[in-house]
């Protein structure tokens, strides 16, 4: 007999398997947090003991056993393993327990699907979780025989199982089409940033960092934040004005965590790509996690693996107002580039020293000033117009356009280049700082 699989419940016991290799272990606080943020009501939490997995049900039959009596007092509707189940595992699992079982990709794709509003993270989560499905997709069904023959019963010739696969392999065809519309879009308006020479600035992070408060307190907009995981998933973007820099854009996007499924990096590329992109990443680390060195290893794991580890980065401490003793500052290399800014987006404290070693990071390769050019100098000023790059444009008592610019370097030094002037000698007898 097929098994049919049960129904809902909210009402669950989580098993951590401990005793695994440091490197690919879970912890179990954020596996209680994952599952509180998916709304389960834990009845129990079951840590077990485990060194080898075994390929019906990853533990052993003994604690199985103990488990299903477990699930029977408990009166629970779900187990939730903190650790990947092979879909063979998962239905044995089931069927020993008589109720659902979940494994950290399952609760993961939940939370997403609880959280995406916007039509495009809609897409991206229906995606992971079909792509999810596709594997698992032989239990559930108690009606896999073939279409009967005789006259007005003869179909296709294919089971249901075949039937769902086909239909799943289309409709997963079509997201991914959209899903390609919607990143040529979002490129579309890179293209248009990168003409108008506005730095994109993405905020990146383990889940729960801080990085929507943060991004709340900098651009004074209302983006949902929460104390919880995944709070976030739809990027949103606003544009920021910082002094002696000018405009940029500032991207809120989805936080990290550690082993965060294949599937949903795949399925989220189109919004992850929003940081790959960037002139800049603010990496946002809670100073307040004791295992935020470890969070931090996962954040730049995923970073390398979308193909953004090697952009600028200044990192973000924050949440110092759980902390004793440390006010919000400024770390520097030898140089005087900033490293580190250490502050508090919940009390607004430090927000300015950010602002600041953002202005400084960016405006290395910008030349902000203004240029002295003669009348006859009609045509550099048109073309500083056409850029985009002029600021304000007055004029002195002899008649000479004043133009506040705010451009690259190179931009400008191409410019002045080809009216026959040396460029370091025509920005330093005609910008006035």
């Amino acid at each position: 007999m097929f098994f049919e699989r049960p129904g809902g419940g909210e009402r669950a016991i989580l098993v951590h398997l401990d005793g695994q290799n440091p490197e690919v272990s879970e912890d179990p606080q954020e596996f209680q947090e994952l599952a509180r943020s998916a709304g389960a009501e834990i009845a129990s939490f079951v840590s077990v003991a485990r060194q080898q997995h075994t390929a019906r049900y990853l533990i052993g039959s003994g604690k199985v056993d103990e488990l299903s009596q477990l699930v029977k007092e408990a009166e629970a509707e779900l187990v939730i393993f903190n650790h990947t189940l092979s879909p063979s595992q998962e239905r044995n699992l089931e069927r020993a327990f008589e109720c659902r079982v979940l494994d950290r990709t399952g609760l993961i794709l939940d939370i997403f699907a609880q959280r995406a509003r916007t039509h495009e993270g809609k897409l991206q989560v229906e995606l992971a979780q079909l792509e999810h499905m596709s594997t698992r997709l032989v239990r559930g069904w108690t009606h896999l025989e073939r279409q009967k023959g005789g006259i007005g019963l003869r179909g296709p010739g294919e089971t249901q199982l075949e039937t769902d696969r086909r239909l799943l392999r289309v409709r997963v065809r079509q997201i991914k089409q959209r899903l390609e519309k919607v990143r040529s879009q979002r490129e579309q308006a890179r293209r248009g940033r990168r003409r108008a020479e506005i730095p994109a600035v993405s905020l990146v992070g383990y889940t729960n960092a801080g990085k929507s408060t943060l991004f709340n307190a900098l651009t004074t907009s209302e983006v949902y934040a929460a104390d919880q995981l995944f709070a976030t998933l739809d990027p949103t973007l606003r544009r920021l004005q910082l002094d002696d820099l000018g405009p940029i854009v500032l991207a809120d996007t989805v936080g990290f965590i550690r082993h965060l499924p294949h599937k949903l990096v795949e399925a989220f590329r189109a919004t992850l790509e929003e940081s790959s992109n960037s002139d800049l990443l603010l990496h946002v680390i809670d100073a307040h996690e004791p295992e935020r060195d470890q969070q931090i290893e996962q954040v730049h794991a995923v970073l390398t693996e979308i193909g953004a580890h090697e952009l600028p980065m200044l990192e973000v401490y924050n949440k110092l107002d759980l902390l004793d003793g440390i006010e919000p500052h400024i770390q520097r290399d030898e140089q005087g580039k900033p490293l580190r800014v250490w502050l508090s987006a919940r009390e607004g404290r430090g927000l300015e020293l950010l602002k600041q070693a953002v202005a400084e990071l960016l405006g290395e390769d910008l030349f902000v000033g203004t240029l002295c050019l003669p009348q006859s100098m009609g045509r550099l000023r048109a073309q500083c117009f056409a850029l985009g790059a002029v600021r304000h444009e007055e004029h002195d008592e002899q008649g000479n356009i004043l133009l506040a610019l705010r451009l690259p370097r190179s931009e400008i030094n191409r410019l002045v280049s080809r009216e026959g002037w040396q460029p370091d000698e025509f920005i330093a007898q005609h910008t006035l700082q």
